[in-house]
C-alpha cells in the first residue's frame, strides 16, 4: 500500500476488509461482485451495466497502463466503488492520457486496495454477491454496517433510467483495427437499439457488419420504434435486476411477431419475460472474461466475456424458445433462439470489450437472420 488515506469495506453480513483509498473520498453502497478479467479495468469501469455495483478485480495489479479516451464502453464511469489489491500509480502506456486515481477522482468514484482480494473473492464465491459499503469518512464498522443494511438493495430499484440516453441519436463508428474494415461504413440493413445501458462496442460490431443505427431510450414506445421500420431490433445490456423494469415488457411484447429481434444480457432476460417467463439470480454471477460457453448448434466451444447475475428459466418459456448456448462452467443458459418468429439472444457478451472476440459471429448470425425476413 502506497501511505494513502484509510479506507473501510464492510459487507452486509458483517465482514470488515482494511485497505486505503486511492479514488475520490466520501462513500459508497453497492452490490459486490468480483471480475476475472485480467486486462480490461476502463472498460468495465464504464459499462453501464455495472452501475449500483462495487467491482472488486481478482487480479492482482492494475491500473499499470492508465486510461484513454478511446477505450471507454460509455461517457463515464458507472460503478459505485473500485476494488483492487494493489493499485499501480505510474502507468506505462503510448496511448494513457491519465492515471486511474486521476480518473477515479475526477469522476468521483471511491477506490479501495490493499486488502486481500482473494479472500474477499472466496468469501462472496461461498456465500453469495451481497451489498457493501466503502468509506473514507466514517472508521466505524458498527455505524457503516447498520448504513449497508439499511440500504434496500439493488434489486428494488431501476438503474436503466440513470444510464439510458435521454434522446434518439445516430451511431456511425465501427471497431477500431490496424487496417480498416472495407464493408464498414455502407449500411444495407437498418436497426433500432433500445438503450437499456448500452456498450459502444455493441454499436461498433453492428456498424461493421452493416447496419444503419438508431438508438432509443429505454422508455420510447414500441409504436415509435415501428413507424421507424427498422428491419430490426435489438434490446441492450443494461443494470439490475429485469423485473424492476416491468415498463419495457409491454413495450417488448408489442415489437414480438412485427420485427427480428435480438436480445443481449439484460435485453435477454427481457426478453425472455415477455415470451412469458421467469428469470433468477445466480449465486454470485458471471463477470469476467473467460468463460466457455457452447454454441449448441455446432458444439464450438467459445470463451466468452460476461456480466450478469440473473438467467432466464428455458423451462419457464414452456418450448416457445430453444436453448442455444450454455455455460460449461455450470451449465447455465446463455442463448435462445424461438422456434417460429426471427427472434434470438445470448446472456453473454458478444461484443467483448473488455475481452475475447470469439463471439462477434453473434452479430453477423443476426444480420443473416434478418436477410432471410426481409
Amino acid at each position: 500500500m502506497s501511505g494513502n488515506k484509510k479506507a473501510l469495506l464492510v459487507l452486509s453480513d458483517g465482514t470488515v476488509f482494511e485497505g486505503e483509498a486511492f479514488g475520490a473520498d466520501g462513500e459508497a453502497i453497492g452490490e459486490v461482485v468480483f471480475n476475472t478479467s485480467i486486462t480490461g479495468y476502463q472498460e468495465i469501469l464504464t459499462d453501464p451495466s455495472y452501475k449500483g455495483q462495487i467491482v472488486v478485480m481478482t487480479y492482482p495489479q492494475i491500473g499499470n497502463y492508465g486510461v484513454n479516451q478511446e477505450d471507454v464502453e460509455s461517457g463515464m464511469p458507472h460503478v459505485e466503488g473500485f476494488i483492487v489489491k494493489e493499485y499501480i500509480d505510474f502507468p506505462s502506456n503510448w496511448r494513457s492520457e491519465m492515471s486511474l486515481r486521476e480518473y477515479l477522482i475526477k469522476n468521483n468514484i471511491l477506490g479501495l486496495e490493499g486488502i486481500d482480494t482473494r479472500a474477499l473473492t472466496s468469501h462472496l464465491r461461498d456465500g453469495g454477491v451481497q451489498m457493501g459499503i466503502i468509506s473514507t469518512i466514517d472508521p466505524d464498522p458498527h455505524s457503516l454496517l447498520e448504513k449497508v443494511r439499511a440500504h434496500p438493495g439493488i434489486s428494488s430499484l431501476d438503474l436503466v433510467k440513470e444510464v439510458t440516453t435521454k434522446r434518439d441519436f445516430k451511431w456511425n463508428e465501427g471497431i477500431w483495427r490496424w487496417r480498416p474494415n472495407p464493408s464498414a461504413g455502407h449500411p444495407s440493413l437498418s436497426i433500432v437499439v433500445y438503450d437499456f445501458g448500452v456498450k459502444r462496442n455493441i454499436l461498433r460490431h453492428l456498424f461493421d457488419v452493416g447496419f444503419d443505427i438508431t438508438v432509443v431510450p429505454a422508455t420510447t414506445p414500441a409504436e415509435a420504434v415501428l413507424e421507424m421500420d427498422p428491419d430490426g431490433v435489438l434490446l441492450s445490456n443494461g443494470p439490475g435486476d429485469p423485473q424492476t423494469i416491468g415498463y419495457v415488457i409491454p413495450t417488448i411484447k408489442r415489437l414480438i411477431g412485427k420485427k427480428p429481434i435480438i436480445g443481449i444480457c439484460l435485453g435477454h432476460q427481457l426478453l425472455g419475460l415477455a415470451l412469458g417467463g421467469t428469470t433468477y439470480k445466480l449465486k454470485f454471477g458471471h463477470h469476467g472474461g473467460n468463460h466457455p460457453v457452447m454454441d449448441l448448434a455446432t458444439e464450438k466451444v467459445e470463451i466468452t466475456s460476461q456480466n450478469h447475475n440473473y438467467c432466464v428459466d428455458m423451462k419457464s418459456l414452456r418450448g416457445q424458445a430453444i436453448l442455444t448456448h450454455k455455460n460449461l462452467y455450470d451449465g447455465t443458459e446463455e442463448g435462445m433462439r424461438h422456434k417460429d418468429l426471427p427472434i434470438m439472444s445470448v446472456q453473454y457478451h458478444p461484443e467483448a470489450g473488455p475481452g475475447p472476440n470469439d463471439s462477434s459471429y453473434i452479430f453477423r448470425r443476426f444480420r443473416e437472420l434478418i436477410s432471410g425476413n426481409v
